[in-house]
């Protein structure tokens, strides 16, 4: 048997940008991204069902940004529909490394590699994901 990433890897969410979004110029506000980053994998995990609540409560894991290595190509402006895509390009015991960008129709405006960590809620140290959550993030293949 083998794991594969699941095609529920990648997930898109879009996001309209509100005067709360940008600066006094009506430019999206850099520090913004994260927000919109950071919605975009929360509906990933809800997507393929998982629940960040009840893993904190059942698991007593959650899930923090490690590091992170975003680039800023292109503004984006107040009203604009922008698309926030999301891919898992790694994962590791404890750890989730994402690819992410940003864009507008098409149009690239910022792209990010993010790691995630699952951490102990009680002792706040790296913990392995549980295997239920893991479990949904791969599928098993008969080789």
């Amino acid at each position: 048997m083998t794991q594969i990433p699941s095609p529920a890897f990648r997930h898109r969410l879009e996001v309209r940008v509100y005067y709360e979004d940008t600066d006094a110029g009506g430019v999206v506000f850099y520090a913004n991204y994260l927000k919109f980053m950071e919605r975009g994998r929360t509906e990933w995990l809800r997507s393929v069902g998982v629940n960040q609540s009840q893993v904190a409560r059942d698991f007593e894991r959650i899930f923090i940004v490690a590091g992170l290595d975003i680039k800023y190509l292109r503004p984006a402006r107040l009203d604009d529909v922008l698309q926030i895509d999301s891919a898992v390009t790694r994962m590791g015991r404890a750890s989730l490394h994402f690819a992410q960008s940003v864009s507008r129709d098409g149009e690239l405006l910022a792209q990010s590699n993010i790691q995630i960590g699952c951490v102990d809620t009680v002792k706040m140290r790296p913990a392995a994901i549980p295997e239920i959550v893991r479990s949904k993030f791969v599928v098993t293949t008969q080789e």
